[in-house]
């Protein structure tokens, strides 16, 4: 099985970065292909009245399109932003839930080492599901069969530590408020378990990113069109395809926080895991 496993990853990641540099070289691609049509075309629509409309119709996508990338960026930017919060919030969960675990005494040690094995694949699992969302789309049903035995142990594996905590019988005060205090910190531990697993899928919809690059293709594709035929035009135009195409690329990499070149930070999940093992 684990052979499966990574040749499954690892063509998912082939099909992701595949996806990227056809993102990032369309633009570009399509500036080109503009370029190569005008020479081409009859001189009627070359005329002023026509270059005035597609002059027009760029200014008004090339408006639209900014005003969207904007609000990508600064919601792109809120969700990572938030995420990464969360991931710091639920590392510092399982340092506070350890230790009310170990105050506790013997009587959690089982407790204790089944959170320490589990709560290490927690940054896997949640990239796994990251992946999965962004995954092609007539591979989903395929997906769906291979997520449900993995979201299966999601749901499973923290419930024996919590059903240890919750039935616990402590003999005195002291005992008492720890074991309330870890029943407590579990409940905490698993809301933000499952507010990053929801927050691992990304905001930004399959059909809009394609329809947002449609619209970039268009518009410098009309750039293409009217762009005067000399070296510093074309390159200029280019050095915009790129730039637009990476910015492009920046907002859907900070929508998966846990894949691609832009991710969180696993310092604060090892610094807790470093706590627990000690």
């Amino acid at each position: 099985m684990p052979p499966l496993r990574s040749r499954h990853h690892g063509s998912r990641a082939h099909d992701g970065n595949r996806i990227r540099g056809a993102r990032f070289h369309s633009p570009a691609a399509s500036t080109g292909l503009g370029a190569i049509i005008r020479p081409l075309l009859p001189e009627e629509h070359k005329a002023r009245e026509t270059v005035q409309l597609i002059q027009l119709l760029v200014g008004m996508l090339v408006t639209f399109a900014a005003l969207v990338l904007g609000l990508l960026t600064a919601s792109a930017k809120t969700m990572f932003d938030t995420t990464n919060n969360d991931v710091r919030s639920y590392a510092t969960a399982i340092i506070e839930l350890d230790r009310a675990m170990r105050d506790y005494g013997a009587d959690l040690d089982h407790a204790r080492a089944a959170a320490l094995v589990h709560g290490g694949g927690d940054r896997e699992h949640l990239a796994a599901r990251a992946a999965s969302a962004r995954h092609l789309s007539e591979r989903r049903a395929i997906e769906g069969k291979r997520r449900q035995p993995r979201e299966q142990r999601a749901r499973r594996d923290l419930e024996p530590s919590q059903h240890d905590v919750r039935m616990l019988q402590p003999h005195d005060a002291y005992h008492r408020a720890l074991a309330t205090e870890s029943a407590l910190r579990f409940e905490q531990l698993i809301a933000l378990r499952w507010k990053l697993v929801e927050e691992a899928h990304g905001s930004i919809s399959y059909p809009f990113d394609r329809i947002l690059v449609g619209w970039l293709l268009i518009i410098f594709l009309c750039f293409g069109l009217i762009v005067p035929r000399n070296a510093l035009s074309l390159v200029t135009i280019m050095l915009g395809a790129v730039s637009i195409a990476s910015a492009v690329l920046v907002i859907l990499d900070l929508d998966t926080p846990f894949t691609g070149p832009i991710m969180i930070g696993s310092q604060p999940m090892r610094d807790a895991l470093a706590y627990q093992s000690r």
